[in-house]
């Protein structure tokens, strides 16, 4: 039984006890004394003159640097388990990945929603400003534009880029598990290498499960028969999972599936030793936690529930570096939990996959909503009411091709700021349709026009800006 004589009377009264034991970053030690329970600090002078304490408990200083796990801190050579996850069209900007990247923290490129000379733009500069630091870039599953999913992993390959959060996936497809694998070589002791870092964010257990186990043998075959990875790697692939670190994405902005944080990651962390115990890989897959972790409470209370790391989205688009315009991040930075609705998927729209999206002060969400369900009801744009068919030109409005049930590409910006341009040069555009031979679309412009003032290209939406 320890007994000290301290320097200081200890802290006996209820406030002054619960202020000591919440400062965090010292040591504390719990004495029993005449009067009670009293609370010393660790590092504070001996009174040899003063009554011996005995001391029950001991509360040693817990700071950021000791939460989460530690392997995961020395894999991606960082000295926080918190990441900066990856937010679509670079609003998770170069300058984000830079800052954070130098002060030993990782962070991801939004590169999803980019084009492949963009997102090697940025893979330039970031790799430039952080040799030896840092860094991730995001993979994002495209199912509609296979070839930039593709790309995308040509790119980082060819590149060097060592970290990918992968994102939105519904299952493993060729280029993810190529990246994975390109990545594999043998070790001088007989283990495997994983140089190619995979960061999975999944929301449903059947993703995990394809995640925390070895790449499919129908995929590994086809890659090697295309000679994109080597028969060595092939055999390597069945000794490692598909990826390193899996993020539980529970109820969250963007692509999400609306489940709690506190049923889902218990529940995946069961689903991750259950696989290793099949599978026994050397490492076991870290699982972190991703999904409203906006605070420094929510923080710790992922690693309370036994994250290995915390992942931040949502929350990093109001900081100056991120790649969203000023108004945007005014919007955000009022936002309440109320503010914001589930709407069309722009990247997965004919799959009726929805986001979590701002609806205050923008009309985005709601009018997205309205796009999907004429999508729905009509097989062409003929086929519209006439009554409905000046929605054309409002925002966001996308077509199917004439005769099919895909729709074009794109945000639907394009009849609202050609409407604009034509408006404000004093002329006028207008469609007409006929069921089985399609539509026509005219423009009346003025032999002089005169632009109305402060005409200029419409801005893009606050709910797009960035």
């Amino acid at each position: 039984m320890t007994r000290i004589q301290t320097a200081a009377p200890p802290q006996r009264d209820e406030a002054a006890l619960g202020a000591a034991l919440r400062d965090l970053r010292r040591r504390w030690l719990l004495v029993r004394t005449a009067d009670g329970i009293g609370a010393v600090d660790a590092a504070e002078g001996r009174n040899p003159g003063v009554e011996a304490q005995q001391v029950i408990a001991e509360a040693r200083p817990i700071t950021p640097e000791r939460l989460g796990d530690q392997g995961f801190m020395r894999a991606h050579g960082v000295r926080l388990a918190c990441v900066a996850g990856s937010m679509a069209n670079g609003i998770a900007s170069e300058e984000l990945v830079i800052a954070l990247g130098r002060q030993g923290l990782l962070a991801s490129f939004g590169a999803a929603g980019l084009v492949p000379s963009r997102i090697e733009a940025a893979i330039e500069r970031i790799q430039c400003a952080l040799p030896d630091r840092p860094y991730a870039f995001n993979l994002i599953h495209s199912p509609g534009e296979e070839a930039l999913e593709r790309r995308a992993v040509e790119l980082y390959l060819a590149r060097g880029v060592r970290t990918v959060e992968a994102s939105a996936f519904l299952d493993l497809t060729p280029h993810i598990v190529h990246y994975r694998l390109a990545g594999l070589r043998a070790l001088p002791d007989g283990g495997v290498a994983c140089c190619n870092r995979v960061m999975a964010k999944v929301s449903r257990r059947e993703v995990a499960a394809r995640f925390l186990s070895q790449a499919p043998a129908r995929l590994v075959d086809a890659l090697v028969t295309q000679r994109l990875v080597t028969a060595e790697q092939a055999q390597l692939a069945s000794r490692v999972p598909m990826c390193d670190d899996l993020t539980v994405e529970a109820d969250s902005g963007g692509h999400t599936d609306n489940r709690p944080l506190v049923g889902l990651l218990p529940s995946l962390l069961a689903l991750r030793d259950e696989l290793q115990q099949k599978h026994h890989f050397a490492t076991p897959v870290r699982v972190g936690a991703a999904g409203g972790i906006g605070t420094p409470a929510a923080t710790v209370a992922a690693f309370a529930m036994g994250a290995a790391y915390v992942v931040t989205g949502s929350v990093n688009q109001s900081c100056v570096e991120a790649g969203t315009s000023p108004h945007s991040k005014a919007l955000l930075a009022e936002a309440g939990m109320a503010d914001v609705m589930m709407a069309p998927a722009a990247d997965m729209f004919e799959m009726g996959v929805k986001v979590q999206l701002l609806k205050r002060g923008t009309l985005f969400p709601l009018r997205a909503q309205r796009l999907y369900d004429l999508y729905k009801e009509y097989d062409s744009l003929a086929d519209i009411p006439a009554s409905e068919r000046e929605a054309v030109f409002s925002l966001f409005y996308r077509s199917r091709a004439e005769g099919t049930r895909q729709s074009v590409s794109g945000m639907g910006l394009g009849l609202y700021i050609s409407k604009e341009i034509v408006v404000r040069h004093g002329g006028r555009i207008w469609v007409e349709s006929e069921p089985g031979k399609g539509s026509t679309f005219y423009i009346a412009l003025p032999r002089e026009p005169k632009l109305s003032e402060g005409a200029a290209v419409p801005a893009v939406p606050p709910a797009l800006a960035g």
